[in-house]
C-alpha cells in the first residue's frame, strides 16, 4: 500500500469516487487539505463566502445532477454556519456530504479551548445528518469516505458529514484506496408488490401522488408509464415537482396547502398510490384523506412508510425499483379506471383558473418566468410570495429542473443554491426568485458567483418587508408592525460592486424583457423587481375551505 499524508488519502479517495466538484472556505485546520486539491486537477475546489452557502451550494449541486455534492469547512463556527444547509439538505433528502475540520486529536474532549473547540461537534451533526462519523488516524480516511458515499447512495439520500483532526491530515499512513462501487438498491418485496397491483388494477379512481423521492430515484419514465397504464391522474409535491413532465395529459401539477388540483383529485380517489412522500397534509382540512381511501406507499425510508398516513400496502424500496416491479406487475391486466385524459385536463384547467382570480398577479409573473426559459432551465423557488405559488402554478416540464427548501423553508437558501445548481449544470438556464429579505442573507455570494463564472440570473423581489411576517401580524396581532420593514440596498449599484450586471426594473411588467437578457448576458446578473406586498398561499383559504 502506498504511504501519503491525511489530506492526500482524503482528495485521493473523494477523486476516486467520481466527486468532481468541492465548495469550500478555508481556514488553519485543513490548509492540508486545500493543499493536496493542488495536485488533484480532476476535482474543482469552489471557493464561497461562507459556510452556510457552501452548504447550499453542495445541495444545489446535488439535487440537480443527481451525484453526491461536497463541501468543506473549518470545525466551531464554520460546523456551526453549515447546519442550516445541511438541515435543508436533510429535509430535502439531498445527498451532501460535509467534510468538516477538527481540533488537534489530544485535545478531543479536553475543553481546553483549542482554536474553534466546540465540544461533541460530531453529536450536533447526528441530529441532522443520515450518518456521521469521525477519524482517529490517516489509515481510516478512505474507508470512512467510500462508507460516506455508500450511505448517500443507499436508501434515503440525506446528507452526511465526516470530520478529520487538525494533526491527521499533514501525517502518514499507508492507505488502500478503494474501488469506486455501484451500490445496489433495495428491490420491493414480491408479494406486496402483487397486493399493491391488484388494488391499483381494480381502483375505479387511482391517483398517483410523488414527492422528493420520485425526483431522486429519477424515475420520470416510470412514473409517466404507470400514469398512462393506469389512467391515472399525477399530483406532485413542491419537491416532487418535474418528476413528471407537467404538460403531460396525466399530470395535474403541485399541491400545496390545499391549494393546487389535489383538492379536487384526492377526494375522488379510491387508491392513492404515494411515491416517495412523507404524505404531511395539513389535519382538519376537506381534502385530507378519507378511511375508506386505499393508500399505498413506496419509500426507500422504512421510518416513512405509514408514518402519516395508514396505507394499505407499504413497500420499503427505491422508488424506481418499486414503480418497475409495479408496471411488470400490472401488465397485461384489465385495468378499472374510470378517469379520462379529459377529466384531468379540465381538473388542472379549473384550478388554474381559481389560482388566477385568487392571486393574479403572482401568476402573472409566474407566467413570465416559464415563458422566457428554457423547458429544462432549473427554477430555484425561494421562501417568497412568488416562490410559494410557483409550487402550485410554475409548469415543471424536465427532472430535477425546480428546488424548494422543502419543510425547512430556510430564508435565503435559493441563490446559493442557484450557484450550486449552475456550477452542476453550466449550459442549463438557472434562475433564482428570491425576495428582499432572502437576498440580503448571502449578498456576499456575489462575489462568489463573478470569480467563478457561474452565470446565474437571480430576481430579487422587492416589497421592502419580511412579507409573510407581515402579515402574520396584520391579521393576528391587530395590524401591530413591529421589526418586519426592511432598508435595502440598491441592489444595481450592489451587483455592480462585485462585478456583476445588476437591472432595476419600474414595474413587474418589464421581467420579460430583462428575462431575456439576463439569460444571454454570459454573468450573473441581479434583477430587482418592485411588488406590492402580497399574500403567501398559506395565508389564503383554498377554494372549498370553511371560512
Amino acid at each position: 500500500m502506498p504511504e501519503m499524508s491525511g489530506a492526500q488519502a482524503l482528495t485521493r479517495s473523494l477523486a476516486r469516487e467520481g466527486v468532481e466538484v468541492v465548495f469550500a472556505l478555508p481556514g488553519v485546520q485543513i490548509m492540508d487539505a486545500f493543499d493536496a486539491f493542488y495536485d488533484e486537477p480532476s476535482i474543482r475546489l469552489v471557493l464561497a463566502r461562507h459556510e452556510q452557502s457552501v452548504a447550499y451550494m453542495a445541495d444545489g449541486y446535488a439535487r440537480t445532477t443527481g451525484k453526491p455534492g461536497v463541501g468543506m469547512v473549518v470545525p466551531g463556527p464554520g460546523a456551526l454556519n453549515a447546519t442550516a444547509g445541511i438541515g435543508t439538505a436533510y429535509a430535502s433528502s439531498s445527498p451532501v456530504l460535509l467534510i468538516c475540520g477538527q481540533i488537534e486529536s489530544y485535545n478531543l474532549g479536553k475543553s481546553r479551548g483549542a482554536l474553534h473547540e466546540l465540544p461533541e461537534q460530531l453529536e450536533i451533526f447526528r441530529q441532522i445528518t443520515k450518518w456521521c462519523a469521525r477519524s482517529t488516524n490517516v489509515e481510516e480516511i478512505s474507508g470512512m469516505v467510500h462508507t460516506a458515499m455508500e450511505q448517500l447512495s443507499t436508501g434515503r439520500p440525506r446528507p452526511v458529514e465526516i470530520e478529520i483532526p487538525w494533526d491527521v491530515l499533514p501525517a502518514k499512513g499507508e492507505v488502500e484506496l478503494p474501488e469506486r462501487e455501484v451500490f445496489a438498491k433495495q428491490g420491493p418485496e414480491p408479494a406486496m408488490v402483487k397486493e399493491a397491483a391488484q388494488l391499483l388494477a381494480s381502483a375505479k379512481r387511482p391517483l398517483i401522488w410523488a414527492g422528493g423521492g420520485a425526483r431522486e430515484a429519477d424515475l420520470s419514465a416510470e412514473l409517466l408509464e404507470l400514469a398512462q397504464a393506469l389512467n391515472a391522474p399525477v399530483i406532485t409535491t413542491p419537491e416532487g415537482k418535474g418528476a413528471i413532465p407537467e404538460d403531460n395529459a396525466w399530470s395535474l401539477g403541485g399541491y400545496y396547502f390545499g391549494h393546487g388540483p389535489g383538492s379536487r383529485a384526492l377526494p375522488q380517489a379510491d387508491v392513492i398510490l404515494v411515491v416517495g412522500s412523507r404524505m404531511h397534509i395539513i389535519p382538519e382540512m376537506p381534502w385530507d384523506i378519507q378511511p375508506h381511501q386505499k393508500v399505498i406507499q413506496i419509500d426507500a425510508d422504512p421510518e416513512e412508510v405509514g408514518r402519516n398516513i395508514p396505507v394499505a400496502v407499504g413497500m420499503c424500496a427505491d422508488g424506481k425499483l418499486g414503480l418497475h416491479a409495479l408496471l411488470e406487475e400490472l401488465g397485461g391486466k384489465t385495468h378499472a379506471s374510470q378517469w379520462t385524459a379529459d377529466q384531468a385536463s379540465n381538473i388542472r384547467h379549473e384550478t388554474i383558473q381559481e389560482l388566477r382570480e385568487m392571486a393574479p398577479l403572482q401568476l402573472e409573473i409566474i407566467d413570465t418566468i416559464r415563458h422566457e426559459l428554457d423547458d429544462d432551465a432549473i427554477v430555484v423557488a425561494g421562501t417568497t410570495q412568488i416562490g410559494y405559488w410557483s409550487y402550485v402554478a410554475y409548469p415543471a416540464l424536465k427532472p430535477r429542473s425546480y428546488i424548494t427548501s422543502s419543510y425547512f423553508a430556510t430564508l435565503g437558501y435559493a441563490f446559493p443554491t442557484a450557484l450550486g445548481a449552475k456550477v452542476g449544470n453550466p449550459h442549463r438556464q438557472v434562475v433564482a426568485t428570491i425576495g428582499d429579505g432572502g437576498f440580503g442573507y448571502a449578498p456576499g455570494e456575489l462575489a462568489t458567483a463573478v470569480q467563478e463564472e457561474i452565470n446565474a440570473v437571480t430576481i430579487v423581489f422587492n416589497n421592502q418587508l419580511l412579507g409573510a411576517s407581515f402579515n402574520d401580524q396584520k391579521t393576528r396581532f391587530g395590524g401591530r408592525t413591529i421589526g418586519t420593514r426592511l432598508h435595502n440596498p440598491d441592489f444595481v449599484k450592489l451587483a455592480e460592486a462585485y462585478g456583476a450586471l445588476g437591472m432595476s426594473l419600474g414595474s413587474h411588467k418589464e421581467l420579460g424583457g430583462a428575462l431575456r437578457s439576463a439569460l444571454k448576458a454570459e454573468r450573473p446578473v441581479v434583477i430587482e423587481v418592485p411588488i406590492p406586498n402580497l399574500p403567501p398561499p398559506f395565508q389564503i383559504a383554498p377554494a372549498g375551505a370553511a371560512k
